[in-house]
């Protein structure tokens, strides 16, 4: 991704978000105002129904917060999974890094000879771990 879409999209999430904050305190405190004044006396149901709306309009405000976040960090859900995978490649290729020289003493026995058995077993895992950091770093390539 360019800087510049980068930036475009954080300034466009952050322009949404505080748009919808905006708008639901504007609406809870439209709410507020537009309630009567309760008597001296309120019942029991009143204020289970003053409970219930406090909670409805704090609900909204948290759905609108949630979403306005969320549409914020949607361009990085992109650059982490990226950065996961060429990390998990790099993990992946310590092994190879490891075993590589093991393998390079013992070539000489791949046939028959007293270092066949670590041959074959390094050679397996060489390329096993050579076969998964390759992949990771192609998927991340494909992203």
């Amino acid at each position: 991704m360019k800087p510049q879409t980068i930036g475009r999209a954080l300034g466009i999430g952050l322009r949404v978000a505080g748009r919808m904050a905006g708008q639901r305190v504007a609406a809870s405190a439209q709410a507020a105002a537009s309630q009567p004044a309760a008597p001296a006396g309120p019942s029991a149901e009143q204020g289970r129904a003053n409970v219930r709306a406090t909670g409805q309009v704090a609900g909204k405000a948290t759905r609108g917060v949630a979403a306005g976040v969320g549409g914020f960090l949607r361009p990085f859900q992109r650059v982490g999974g990226i950065l996961w995978l060429e990390v998990t490649g790099v993990f992946f290729f310590l092994p190879v890094v490891v075993f590589g020289p093991v393998l390079w003493k013992t070539r000489l026995s791949w046939a028959h000879g007293p270092d066949h058995r670590t041959f074959v077993i390094t050679a397996a895992i060489v390329v096993l771990f050579l076969y998964l950091s390759v992949s990771s770093f192609w998927r991340a390539r494909k992203r």
